[in-house]
């Protein structure tokens, strides 16, 4: 009996309300995951592709030998739910098993036997948590188990998939980046992206959208990394070979003027210092990129040149002069990009607790715009301009003072 029919066993003697089998071992796989359950004569196992589920029926004492033909080379992670514990497997490359057992809290407990308000819902990786209203515990994409070397690396997961305690806000910043990303890619229905990322510094976070994109979504990527310091770009490009992403490539080269080698899908800018992210935008709207996501930084621009016509408080007080200018630069640029035919939002990114720089913009390519959607953008930032003196960088690049 090998390790994983062992963990296995442990597993099928316990009294199991369900088992999750999930995080498949390859793109290719026909289902990103298994769910087997109880039924009064047999156990029925549900096969989920994205957009259907499949039913099969096995009697209980085949379950075993069904589970590791099931599993064996094709899944990573199973995850097996008791009335008090979380029983996990986790599987490496090679086929090493790694078993740990979870013990629920009593509240987890009460709820999982209906007392109390709580319940417990399975979450992305198969494993339950305690949703009681008010203290829930986030259902993330990248969850706990899968096996991300990047996140090794950055000290966000040990080298068993846990999360460590310390890095549990970074490791909330990295998924809320990639859930932003992942509703407007669910919506294109792709299967081929061209990704560039400005300003990649030391390029943690392009690393796990990499992975994000190749192994959670099954996308065909090319992706290019640029930032100005070499000894940074030598660093990644050795990294993307360690990891095997092998269409994951870092150039040494300014944002501005940059030449894309390929048709451009995605444009990501992550704290491009004040108007460096005017520029990414800017060959980001010349390329017609599909989407655009962006966390904008510093931005002095607007601050350094406010003199308002008729509303002099808001200069008068300089940390309400600092923040509204900082507002001010992102609502111009999101409109600049709705009147270059994007639809746009600014959303939260984190908390503003751990960081002020908390606001990305989200833009996606829309071909068809009505003219008075472009003029009333525009008008709106005319207003601002006029009455605070502003000169937006991003205007001037798209020339529209020139067009007027």
């Amino acid at each position: 009996m090998n390790e994983l029919q062992q963990y296995l066993s442990i597993i099928l003697e316990t009294d199991f309300n369900k088992i999750i089998i999930s995080n498949p071992a390859n793109k290719s796989e026909e289902y990103q995951k298994l769910v087997i359950e109880r039924r009064k004569d047999f156990c029925q196992i549900s096969k989920y592709t994205q957009k259907q589920v499949f039913h099969e029926n096995v009697k209980k004492e085949e379950l075993a030998d069904r589970c590791v033909e099931l599993i064996a080379g094709h899944y990573r992670q199973v995850n097996a739910m008791t009335a008090d514990a979380e029983h996990i497997i986790l599987i490496s490359k090679n086929g090493k098993c790694n078993y740990k057992v979870k013990r629920l809290a009593t509240e987890a407990i009460k709820a999982s036997k209906g007392v109390g308000a709580g319940s417990v819902k399975e979450t992305a990786a198969g494993g339950m948590t305690l949703d009681n209203g008010h203290n829930r515990r986030k259902n993330y994409i990248l969850s706990e188990g899968m096996s991300i070397e990047p996140l090794v690396d950055m000290g966000v997961f040990t080298k068993d998939g846990r999360v460590v305690n310390s890095m549990y806000d970074k490791y909330k910043q990295i998924n809320r980046f990639v859930e932003i990303l992942n509703d407007e890619i669910s919506n294109l229905k792709v299967k081929k992206l061209n990704v560039i990322d400005f300003g990649c510094g030391k390029s943690y976070l392009t690393f796990v959208v990499y992975y994000y994109l190749t192994e959670v979504m099954g996308l065909e990527v090319n992706m290019i990394g640029l930032d100005l310091k070499a000894d940074v770009i030598e660093k990644c490009n050795r990294a993307a070979e360690k990891y095997h992403y092998d269409k994951l490539h870092f150039e040494l080269g300014d944002i501005n003027g940059y030449k894309a080698p390929f048709d451009v899908d995605m444009v990501i800018t992550l704290h491009a210092c004040d108007t460096a992210t005017d520029f990414a935008l800017f060959n980001a709207i010349q390329w017609k990129a599909k989407m655009i996501f962006s966390v904008p930084c510093c931005q002095h621009e607007f601050n350094k040149q406010m003199k308002p016509s008729t509303l002099p408080i808001m200069s008068r007080y300089g940390i309400i002069k600092e923040r509204f200018a900082a507002l001010a630069t992102d609502a111009v640029r999101a409109n600049l990009l709705e009147y270059s035919g994007y639809r746009t939002q600014l959303l939260e990114f984190i908390d503003f607790d751990h960081t002020p720089k908390n606001i990305l913009i989200r833009a996606v390519y829309r071909p068809i715009v009505p003219k008075s959607v472009k003029e009333n953008a525009l008008n709106e930032v005319h207003a601002l301009m006029k009455e605070f003196a502003f000169e937006p960088t991003l205007y001037k690049l798209l020339g529209i003072g020139e067009k007027q």
